[in-house]
């Protein structure tokens, strides 16, 4: 309940930071430089870094590294890095996956 709070104000306030930036006339391309992309993808290098795997790593590897990680995770309540672990998979789970559609 207070993390839904928590997120609520987080929300409201960066609402009103936007809202005061283009009042005072701040060009629109550098509030984008500025403001973070929330669904900005993560690449390969930061995926095998979150999850501690190589190039070299089979996808059963990956896959062990993930329910580890992602368990380890909802245990001591951080759904932040649990989603971060789970974006790497995702990630990953692409890149595998295509290269084996790639030689079928």
């Amino acid at each position: 309940m207070g993390s839904g709070i928590l997120i609520r104000a987080f929300a409201q306030a960066y609402r009103q930071a936007l809202a005061n930036v283009s009042r005072i006339g701040v060009p629109q391309e550098t509030i984008q430089n500025v403001v973070p992309r929330a669904g900005r993808a993560i690449t390969e290098q930061e995926a095998r870094q979150i999850l501690g795997v190589t190039n070299n790593s089979t996808w059963e590897v990956i896959l062990k590294r993930y329910e580890v990680l992602f368990e380890k995770n909802g245990m001591q309540g951080s759904f932040y890095l649990q989603s971060k672990v789970h974006r790497a998979k995702e990630c990953l789970e692409a890149l595998y996956h295509g290269k084996a559609q790639k030689y079928h």
